[in-house]
């Protein structure tokens, strides 16, 4: 399988012309019935040796860790970022095994937070806090800043990262590091902020969705590295947006009533508006659990208390598979509503070759 991000590179090459290329990417778009630019792809697999070359990976990881943990708790997480980075230098570097990369950036940002997580969290630095002041809101903003120095650690890991290797999804791995610097400075250093978490969250989120926008507008056609890139800011900026906007909401918390599930479906199909806007189904799969939820206490509430979860199913399977089908149409139709400015800015509504 190949990424759009192959063809341009085949192109550069010389391997094949630009007709051919467009002529490639037609074809593709007439079997499938769609455009490519409404396709959302990105690379997972480049073939099942990426699974094979995985679960080597995770096996060699999970052994340096333990091996590492044998000697000192620090080293089993310190062992395992080495690891990964070495390991990336082939498998990434070399050959660019599209799962091994995702899994060997994760392991190898993961092992940075959790090498000074551990260095922080022990008995000498927890003392080291309560000698400072006897205020638990000083210990609790001592300790997040700790948590932002980790944060913004794992950030810079994540920078070096990309630096070398340009996996796409280590630029959502640093955004989401910063947001951890932010939200962490913010709760160390204004203390009623610590009752206003999930409004943090939200802001966290939509920031993080404006910067995939910005990522998905410098390739509206979708065929370099930068799609990749912001495929994965949505999907890591989804689930900050509609966790905190449902949680706010009470859902999950209480049997949310009438009123409040009706709110939920509208919410949702809110998010299907700016899903097709931007042509990106992460806000619809993150929110999707919730809107479930709703709808279950909805047919409930209606007396269908045996039936209810295989009527919820049924509708909500049916709308999504429906939305599917007629994306492209319904996509048009909404981008034609937010008119000529704004559409310049989105990825392209195509027209399919009759």
């Amino acid at each position: 399988m190949y990424s759009e991000s192959d063809i341009d590179a085949a192109v550069a090459a010389g391997a094949i012309t630009p007709d051919a290329a467009a002529s490639l990417r037609g074809h593709v778009a007439s079997l499938r019935g769609a455009p490519a630019v409404d396709e959302e792809q990105f690379r997972l697999l480049t073939g099942f040796n990426d699974i094979f070359v995985s679960i080597a990976c995770l096996l060699l990881l999970a052994a340096v860790a333990g091996i590492g943990g044998a000697i000192a708790a620090v080293l089993a997480p310190a062992a395992v970022a080495g690891t990964a980075w070495g390991l990336a230098e082939y498998f990434t570097r070399r050959r660019r095994m599209a799962l091994p990369s995702i899994i060997l950036l994760l392991a190898f940002v993961g092992g940075v937070a959790g090498t000074l997580g551990v260095a922080l969290a022990n008995d000498t630095i927890g003392n080291w806090i309560k000698s400072l002041s006897s205020d638990q809101n000083v210990q609790i903003g001592v300790a997040a800043l700790l948590a932002a120095l980790v944060a913004a650690a794992t950030a810079g890991a994540a920078w070096l990262h990309w630096r070398r290797f340009m996996v796409p999804i280590t630029v959502a791995a640093g955004a989401v590091a910063v947001v951890g610097v932010a939200m962490a400075l913010i709760v160390g250093l204004i203390p009623p902020a610590r009752n206003a978490v999930l409004p943090l969250v939200l802001v966290s989120g939509v920031a993080m969705f404006a910067f995939a926008m910005r990522w998905d507008m410098s390739d509206r056609e979708r065929r370099t590295r930068r799609s990749d890139v912001a495929f994965w800011l949505h999907l890591a900026a989804a689930p900050m947006i509609a966790h905190a906007l449902f949680n706010m909401l009470g859902v999950f918390r209480d049997q949310i009533g009438l009123v409040q599930a009706v709110v939920v479906l509208a919410l949702y199909m809110a998010f299907a508006l700016v899903a097709l806007a931007v042509d990106r189904r992460a806000l619809l799969v993150s929110s999707l659990a919730y809107v479930l939820f709703a709808l279950y206490t909805l047919f409930q509430q209606a007396g269908a208390l045996e039936l209810s979860a295989a009527f919820t199913g049924l509708v909500i399977g049916s709308a999504l598979l429906l939305l599917s089908a007629f994306w492209h149409a319904a996509r048009r139709y909404v981008v034609a509503l937010l008119g000529g400015v704004i559409a310049q800015r989105l990825p392209p509504v195509q027209m399919l070759p009759a």
